[in-house]
C-alpha cells in the first residue's frame, strides 16, 4: 500500500473517530456552565450554505491577543462568511463571533506556531505538523491549495473575559 493510500486512510479513520467524539462534545459545550474542555473547545452554530441546515460543530480554539484561533481544516468552515458573525458557544455563554480566514501562508505557519505553543495537543490534529511540531512548508502549501485555512476569530473583549450573555 503507497503513502497516499495509507494518509487517505488514516484521515478518513481520524474523521470516523471525530464524528463519534463530537456527539457527547456537542452535549457538554452546550451547558450553561464553563467546564474544562470549554478552556480548549468551542462550539459554533452556524447554517449551511446549500442545505440551509443548522448544524454545531466543535472546533478547538487558542486566544491571542484578544482573538481565537481555530485550524480550519473541516469543512464546516465552507459554511462561514467572512465577516459575517454566527453564534459561538464559548466557555458556556453564547457570544457572537465574526470569523476571518488566514490563508497566507507565512501567517498561517506563524499563527500555527503561537497555536501550538499555547497548546500542544493541537499538532496532533493538524496533518502536516509533524511530532516535535514542525511544520512541513510543502504540505502546508498543499492544505491551503485544499482550502486549509485558520479561523480568526473577532469577539467583543468583555465576551472573551465572560461577559456575555447565556
Amino acid at each position: 500500500m503507497g503513502e497516499a493510500q495509507m494518509s487517505a486512510r488514516s484521515a478518513r479513520r481520524r474523521a470516523r473517530l471525530m464524528r463519534i467524539a463530537n456527539v457527547p462534545m456537542r452535549w457538554l459545550l452546550s451547558l450553561p456552565v464553563d467546564t474544562p474542555i470549554g478552556r480548549r473547545l468551542m462550539l459554533l452554530f452556524y447554517t449551511g450554505r446549500k442545505t440551509g441546515r443548522s448544524y454545531r460543530q466543535p472546533v478547538s480554539y487558542v486566544e491571542d491577543d484578544g482573538v481565537l484561533l481555530t485550524p480550519g481544516g473541516g469543512s464546516w468552515k465552507l459554511n462561514l462568511r467572512e465577516g459575517e458573525p454566527i453564534r459561538v458557544r464559548l466557555r458556556g455563554r453564547d457570544v457572537q463571533a465574526r470569523p476571518e480566514l488566514v490563508r497566507d501562508p507565512d501567517e498561517v505557519e506563524s499563527l500555527l506556531r503561537r497555536m501550538i505553543a499555547a497548546n500542544p495537543r493541537l499538532a496532533s490534529f493538524v496533518p502536516f505538523v509533524g511530532p516535535g511540531a514542525e511544520i512541513d512548508p510543502n504540505k502546508l502549501n498543499a492544505a491551503l491549495r485544499h482550502g486549509f485555512a485558520i479561523v480568526r476569530w473577532h469577539v467583543g473583549a468583555g465576551e472573551l473575559r465572560g461577559g456575555g450573555k447565556t
